[in-house]
């Protein structure tokens, strides 16, 4: 759920590094200023806090009558030199814009006003998406609106519907050269929808548009503002409105704007480039930088695992940039946002085709040390590009499990075959380093087991008060609940879970089953529960953002995957001393046993069964079992709460995990012999750059074909064949599709 109430700006993050003569601007942001200083520190903070600091700033002032904010921004100018003060007649918001852009000395102009915010990244991200799009003529990116009116606003662009409907907002990144072409803003009125009559004269001039998901500009919602007077004036509104039917009519052809995400494209086979850039960043004095590259920012363990780091992670010694490189809902980007700025949705704003450009300027212009790689396909592919451009950076990974059913091994196959090129692999349990040494030849040296672990103080039963989850979903005190907390997909079988709680009902035993979390089975759940008459047996609580209060009232947690590296929920059950039920998968043995909960076996074969929805009654029935035994004995039980938490306590701690991995961290950016093998293997990469720049486009070209089968096919037969998939027939459809495959490798 999106928290508006974490509005960028609200405090400094920047020192006075940037704030000096010499940096050549790359962008201009001009800001029209009329007695604004009500909310005009929080937009300067917004504009001092970017992470792109090669920018001016034309704040014009529009002939403001209050002294003392005119005496506010020459303060504040003076004590940066990227700011300039212009100061004018009063003349409007357009006349003041059309001041600013043409003192601007930049090609790129981004609007802003004195009471708006934007997020960190925001001129890095317009900068990028027109630099990587030279045909398109201004950009602009999702919105926040906040104060009187929260929403977020993603709206697909369509020229035709623009002409009557404003489904823009003002705020965008616009080339000055064709600002200058069709003239400007329109200043001979003082009071109208100036940016809407912009976009449609840019319209009809041919001039595209370019779109971004980040929601990186936030629109400030108040009736006090020129908005408000034209909207409660109503000859104003129709003079305004007669001003936009005019430009409209200019418009004879339809227009269309780029958006991303932006499906790859197929048959490109573009070689990777590596950026020519020479700005730097300030350096940090005994400050390390770190590039985190990670598939996204959604619920899951891995998620969690990466927020710990940069949570735990020692500042003063680390700086932290992450990429994500595939296209996904970021549920969490706003927990990753407490802890870095510097935060990049690539499919956001870039090709795929420009993805190692744009890291390679990461890389140079952050003077990054390390790359630290999870659960990534894409960056695993640049490992050998990445080594061979930049070799005196530490490359190391991290491996949650290994996957049978997914490009056989999944991460765990494709971080082994980079075991030449990178420093080292963590993985998260003894199992998964096991299969990585004696399935994928790992040599044992070079692959550590790193316990992800559970934070004892902020999982702490004492300070979490009980209840909670009785009373929000209006449980009957006399039950048991046993807890499911995961992604309702597949591989988390969440409808072994409802049988087991259809068997639990049939022997009449006091418990019911909350699932707690989202899932593209959420919906399907929900309706085997109507059917079969389960409503008074599971609780479906959606997404979770404080698991704390569940599992104070859990009795127990359940755990079914089919496949698991070691799962979070487990640590963070046992730190608030609740035992764990669990399938025999990956390395859950090493966490749970008889004196914890209950270690179950496996009993579905993971390749050629994964995905099915019907359950041995073996199976179910020793998971009903397993619950009933834990708690039918209430001695035996508290024995098992306090091993839970004593095992956190001695063993599985955030901080551990934290401290080990900053020790590898210095260990692998300084050691002299590890930096000159670094150089020894990027030379020799060199010797061979097609074969290098090759294995990262031929990933481009599957994705990119991938997208075209995706997009070929029509939802509702998506729907058709995944129920197909999960019918009887459909599953044994699979299954023979399996063992012919594995018969063909085999021979």
């Amino acid at each position: 759920m999106f928290d508006f109430s974490r509005e960028p700006g609200k405090k400094s993050e920047k020192g006075t590094a940037c704030r000096k003569n010499g940096i050549r601007p790359l962008v201009t942001i001009v800001t029209p200023f009329y007695n604004a200083g009500k909310y005009f520190h929080q937009t300067y903070r917004c504009v001092i806090n970017q992470t792109f600091p090669w920018f001016e700033w034309l704040i014009v002032d529009d002939g403001s009558t209050e002294e003392d904010q005119v005496q506010l921004l020459r303060q504040l100018c003076a004590t940066d030199a990227r700011l300039i003060l212009i100061q004018k007649e009063n003349g409007g918001i357009a006349s003041a814009r059309n001041a600013g852009i043409e003192r601007a000395s930049t090609e790129l102009i981004v609007t802003l006003d004195a009471d708006d915010l934007i997020v960190p990244t925001y001129l890095e991200v317009l900068y990028w998406m027109m630099h990587k799009n030279p045909e398109y003529t201004w950009g602009y990116t999702n919105t926040v609106g906040f104060q009187e009116q929260e929403y977020l606003w993603d709206q697909p662009f369509d020229s035709e519907r623009l002409k009557t409907y404003n489904f823009l907002t003002y705020s965008g990144i616009i080339r000055k050269s064709a600002l200058q072409e069709i003239g400007g803003y329109d200043s001979s009125e003082k009071h109208y929808y100036e940016d809407w009559h912009l976009w449609l004269r840019l319209l009809a001039a041919g001039k595209k548009p370019v779109k971004s998901s980040l929601y990186g500009f936030w629109y400030r919602r108040h009736d006090t503002g020129v908005l408000g007077k034209i909207n409660n004036d109503e000859k104003l509104r129709n003079k305004a409105l007669s001003m936009i039917r005019q430009a409209a009519d200019s418009i004879t052809e339809d227009v269309c704007a780029k958006e991303f995400p932006h499906a790859p494209k197929a048959n490109g086979f573009c070689r990777p480039s590596k950026c020519s850039w020479e700005c730097q960043l300030p350096e940090k004095d005994g400050v390390y930088s770190v590039l985190l590259i990670i598939p996204w920012m959604r619920m899951g363990g891995s998620e969690v695992f990466e927020l710990e780091i940069l949570k735990n992670i020692n500042k003063k010694k680390f700086s932290i940039s992450i990429v994500t490189t595939v296209d996904a809902p970021l549920e969490w980007r706003q927990k990753f946002e407490q802890y870095t700025d510097n935060i990049f949705e690539l499919p956001s704003f870039l090709e795929m085709e420009d993805y190692p450009e744009f890291i390679s300027y990461l890389v140079q212009s952050r003077r990054i040390q390390l790359a630290f790689i999870t659960n990534s396909y894409y960056g695993y592919c640049l490992v050998p590009w990445l080594r061979m451009k930049f070799p005196r950076l530490a490359i190391l990974d991290y491996v949650h499990m290994e996957e049978w059913y997914w490009r056989s091994g999944g991460y765990a196959r494709i971080s082994s075959s980079m075991q030449e090129i990178t420093e080292h692999t963590f993985v998260c349990n003894e199992h998964t380093r096991d299969v990585m040494i004696k399935k994928f030849g790992r040599e044992p040296k070079a692959v550590t087991t790193l316990y992800v672990g559970a934070d004892p103080g902020w999982y702490d039963p004492d300070w979490v008060e009980s209840g909670h989850c009785y009373k929000e979903l209006n449980i009957p005190k006399e039950k048991h609940i046993i807890l499911f907390p995961c992604r309702m997909d597949a591989q988390k079988r969440p409808f072994l879970m409802l049988e087991i709680a259809r068997e639990i009902k049939k022997r009449n035993l006091p418990m019911v089953f909350v699932a707690a979390g989202e899932g593209s089975l959420l919906k399907r759940m929900k309706e085997f529960c109507a059917e079969n008459e389960l409503e008074s047996m599971v609780y479906f609580t959606g997404q979770v953002e404080d698991m704390r209060p569940y599992y104070k009232d859990a009795a127990v947690t359940l755990n079914c995957s089919i496949r698991e590296g070691l799962a979070l929920t487990s640590y963070e059950s046992f730190a608030m001393g609740v035992p764990v039920i669990s399938v025999d998968a990956g390395g859950q043995g090493e966490l749970v046993d008889e004196e914890t909960g209950k270690l179950l076996p496996l009993l579905q074969n993971e390749i050629l069964d994964f995905g099915k929805t019907d359950y041995t009654f073996q199976e179910i029935s020793q998971y009903a079992d397993a619950l009933e035994e834990i708690l039918k004995d209430a001695e035996r039980y508290m024995c098992l709460c306090k091993a839970c938490r004593e095992r956190i306590l001695e063993k599985y701690s955030t901080d551990h995990m934290t401290h080990k991995l900053e020790q590898a961290f210095l260990y692998y950016i300084n050691d002299p012999e590890l930096i000159l093998a670094r150089q020894e293997k990027a030379d020799a990469l060199r010797k061979f750059p097609s074969v290098v720049e090759e294995l990262a486009v031929l990933y481009h070209e599957i994705e990119g074909r991938d997208a075209m089968y995706q997009t070929s096919i029509p939802a509702e037969s998506k729907e058709e064949l995944l129920r197909i998939a999960e019918s009887k027939w459909g599953r044994r459809l699979i299954k023979l599709f399996f063992r012919l495959r594995l018969n063909r490798l085999w021979r």
